[in-house]
């Protein structure tokens, strides 16, 4: 039954309710794929048992007619998300062995609505990388490869396992979150769809935090029809979470038509960047011809403060990680190291040394520096005036446009390795950071290849809760694109 792995969730749900297949059937090939494919260390957890255990379930309500949205529907999950009774490590060695007895607001709902959880998925460590080099739990292989090469190729991060295992055909779709591109540039490097919804959307609560006023959950599939049938379950209201937004939930599926008659879309002057990959601007231009085939109507419009970006969100994020992560101190739950005749600061401070993994001990320094006494002003101050003025620059833009087109990355996936500068890395970031920062919807839609075969993804913004107007013009850019491309099984 291996091709069943090959279905899309609407398919699944679809021959679920036909009675095509069983949900069983559907979980165990799925278990199989999963189980082919540990080469690919997409998964920090399998918990087939647990899978099985739902596909039972599923099948007695299909039988009983009791189906729900997502009835029998195999979902991987990013482990940054608590899981009742299943270990949840956000990929650090400081959480290692932690199991909560409690379950996030977003999986609560996903498995309220019928879905079968199939394991924990790696991860860059507390979220905090574009490339999932940064795991406790070794690097997540994309498994993708440039033609003619055998390099292993990052599958984007932070939400890399979450990208790997759904191209791969592991589970029909993940969670991940999403802090500075976290959820569409992974997506974008392995060819598959992925949502940030607007910030506070989808609940925070059970998710392990690293920048609060940023950090938002959201679905990751193979098109974009199957992001809008998980945003359903995801999003809502949580009295558990002060950041939630207390406001109906669209059909997003219903929603999707592909008809951009009346809309339009603009193009910021300040993302085409110097030096832009000749393929990028290409695939750029060639969105922006398939969306006005779509109806929509193309308007030029400008973000001024675009090349703020960038160091504002590495300031703000790495501040309130230093913040968010200050609870990991070895004395409630998690690592614990503690050197003979140790005080408590020194225990403190051997466990956070062996728990924490260079790239977060970078963040965490940084914040605590822009956060101290004598630069406060300096940096945190001014770094949210800019954040501010930013926000302010996609009001405006909105006034003459509905949807922003741009690049959802400036290159292809590159191999392990090829970006050992930190300062290089954090570029991966430039096209996605913005909307972040501003809090607003944004997808990546899986849209071309480059000249070596890899994927290609273009990025939709959106106004603040038009997730419907984000999630209908990637639908035009999906029918358009005609994207088919799969990575061919090498693991």
């Amino acid at each position: 039954m291996t091709e069943l792995t090959n279905l899309t969730i609407g398919a699944m749900r679809d021959g679920l309710r036909a009675k095509s297949f069983s949900a069983v059937e559907l979980t165990d090939s799925h278990i199989a794929a999963v189980e082919s494919a540990r080469a690919l260390n997409a998964f920090i957890v399998e918990t087939p048992d647990h899978a099985r255990a739902g596909a039972t379930a599923a099948d007695a309500a299909l039988a009983k007619g009791e189906a729900k949205p997502l009835t029998g529907i195999p979902l991987g999950i990013k482990d940054l998300f608590a899981t009742q009774g299943v270990q949840t490590t956000a990929a650090s060695k400081i959480l290692e062995g932690f199991v909560p007895q409690y379950e996030s607001t977003v999986t609560s709902q996903l498995f309220a609505d019928g879905a079968v959880m199939l394991g924990k998925l790696n991860l860059d460590q507390f979220a905090m990388g574009s490339s999932n080099e940064t795991s406790a739990f070794g690097n997540v292989i994309s498994p993708w490869r440039a033609e003619g090469s055998n390099r292993q190729l990052v599958p984007g991060g932070s939400s890399g396992g979450s990208a790997a295992a759904v191209s791969a055909r592991l589970v029909a779709g993940a969670t991940g979150t999403d802090t500075g591109g976290s959820i569409r540039q992974p997506a974008a490097f392995v060819g598959i769809a992925g949502i940030k919804p607007t910030y506070g959307r989808c609940s925070r609560w059970g998710v392990v935090a690293f920048a609060s006023s940023l950090d938002q959950a959201g679905p990751m599939a193979r098109d974009v029809r199957d992001c809008a049938i998980l945003l359903k379950s995801m999003s809502g209201y949580d009295p558990k979470d002060s950041t939630s937004l207390n406001l109906p939930v669209p059909d997003f599926e219903a929603a999707l038509t592909g008809d951009l008659r009346g809309v339009r879309v603009g193009v910021p002057k300040e993302y085409r960047l110097e030096g832009l990959d000749p393929t990028i601007d290409a695939l750029w231009t060639q969105g922006l011809a398939w969306l006005k085939d779509a109806g929509a109507t193309i308007v030029d419009v400008s973000l001024p403060h675009t090349k703020y970006a960038l160091p504002t969100y590495y300031i703000v994020a790495p501040a309130e990680a230093s913040s968010n992560l200050a609870r990991y101190d070895g004395v409630r739950y998690g690592l614990r190291v503690t050197p003979d005749g140790a005080s408590l600061a020194e225990m403190y401070s051997a466990t956070r040394a062996a728990g924490f993994g260079a790239e977060v001990k970078r963040r965490i320094m940084i914040g605590t520096y822009v956060l101290s006494a004598g630069f406060y002003d300096a940096y945190y101050t001014q770094a949210q005036k800019v954040r501010t003025l930013i926000s302010r620059d996609f009001t405006e833009a909105f006034e003459k446009c509905d949807v922003l087109l741009t690049p959802t990355a400036p290159s292809a996936a590159f191999a392990f390795g090829d970006k050992a500068d930190p300062l290089e890395m954090y570029l991966n970031d430039v096209f996605t950071v913005p909307s972040s920062l501003a809090g607003l919807p944004a997808m990546s839609v899986p849209a071309g290849l480059s000249p070596t075969g890899l994927p290609l993804g273009l990025q939709l913004i959106g106004r603040a809760l038009d997730e419907v107007g984000v999630l209908n013009a990637g639908y035009a850019i999906e029918r358009a694109a005609g994207f088919s491309a799969a990575p061919s099984k090498w693991w």
